[in-house]
């Protein structure tokens, strides 16, 4: 094989990027490494989508659980679509779309079982034992770091992590500018994170593609939670305020396909990338909408204390084990007892435990929970 012939292929569409765009001789690995003819953002592609974790999107709650009804949306769905939106935005503005693919398919690696709630429960016990935050956010990067591959990390490069922990779709914004960062101002915006949820929260991209994900991750699940809720009898599309459907639509379809419109005309040839502020205060509307008639409801709070006793349940019930070494239990057995040496020397076995809750299928855990109650 021609190596170095192969390697300009893969690289030949990036002499007609945008002058805005992350090129792959920008990529900073945490650990130096040699490359193949495979560009940087290429390769952390593959090495997301063949990890073990990616795998278990497929069980993973999006917005609702157990619903009995296969077309309803798990998170492997909503992390395609973000992709999908998030290239479809890349291309039209000539950006590095092999960024843009690597962040928004490791985007939600760090959520835990029964999305975010399960996420605001295993925040509260991180909060009381280790007296620090969990967000799904900064999981993901910590997961890609340090947990993954057996507990040796993926060594991915900067720009895809920093584009994992910053995409946060909560947190809406009409103008999203990049930030460039050095390694070590990435490493100490992770770190802060853990003390200053709300900080973090609010950190921007290093890079415009990782801009495109943070708002693709609010277009990838805004409209099709409400085809969601329609489906399973939650929601009256004639519900959704008239204000709202005269700019973005009622349907998944429109909805996406005019806020993707909308960037683009706002965007092009630009060094942001930005909403109108029509379709920004219909989006924020609509996302204040959902709120209040799926998300509030997706679960009963009977549900809620059951799943909220369920977690401490399980939490104590893995930190006995460890303490006691009991190489019986489910802990061991599918987790630490394949992780590398310099993971089970360099954490506490409460982390220990974080780390493995918030890598659970939604089956996993409520398997335990039952098991375990």
């Amino acid at each position: 094989m021609d190596y170095k012939k192969v390697k300009m292929n893969f690289l030949n569409k990036e002499k007609y990027l945008s002058e805005f765009a992350t090129k792959s001789s920008e990529a900073i690995r945490l650990e130096e490494e040699v490359e193949d003819y495979r560009p940087p953002y290429f390769h952390d592609i593959d090495r997301i989508i063949h990890s073990y974790s990616y795998t278990r999107y497929l069980d993973k709650t999006q917005v609702f659980t157990r619903m009995g009804n296969d077309h309803v949306s798990k998170r492997i769905t909503h992390v395609q679509l973000v992709s999908k939106i998030a290239r479809t935005i890349g291309r039209a503005l000539n950006l590095n779309e092999d960024l843009i693919e690597a962040i928004a398919l490791g985007h939600d690696i760090g959520h835990t079982p029964l999305g975010h709630m399960g996420e605001a429960l295993l925040n509260e016990i991180s909060r009381k034992e280790l007296g620090e935050y969990f967000a799904h956010n900064i999981q993901g990067v910590r997961h890609y770091m340090v947990v993954e591959n057996f507990g040796k990390g993926l060594n991915l490069n900067i720009q895809v992590l920093d584009g994992i922990m910053c995409h946060n779709g909560e947190m809406l914004s009409n103008i999203y500018k990049p930030v460039p960062k050095s390694k070590e101002e990435f490493l100490k915006e992770y770190q802060d994170s853990y003390k200053d949820l709300q900080a973090a929260n609010k950190i921007p991209p290093m890079t415009l593609e990782g801009c495109v994900v943070r708002i693709s991750d609010i277009i990838g699940y805004i409209g099709r939670d409400i085809e969601d809720a329609i489906m399973i009898g939650k929601l009256k599309r004639e519900q959704i305020p008239e204000e709202i459907r005269n700019v973005l639509g009622d349907n998944n379809r429109d909805i996406v396909n005019n806020i993707i419109n909308d960037i683009i005309t706002n965007s092009l040839d630009k060094p942001y990338i930005k909403l109108s502020d029509e379709v920004f205060k219909a989006l924020f509307e609509l996302k204040k909408f959902n709120y209040a008639n799926i998300y509030k409801y997706s679960l009963t709070d009977l549900e809620r204390e059951y799943y909220r006793k369920g977690m401490n349940k399980i939490f104590y019930s893995y930190l006995d084990d460890l303490e006691k070494e009991n190489k019986d239990s489910i802990i061991y057995q599918i987790f630490l007892d394949y992780q590398s040496k310099e993971y089970l020397e360099n954490n506490s076995n409460k982390r220990k435990v974080i780390d493995f809750i918030a890598g659970m299928t939604d089956e996993l855990f409520i398997n335990q929970v039952k098991k375990l109650a």
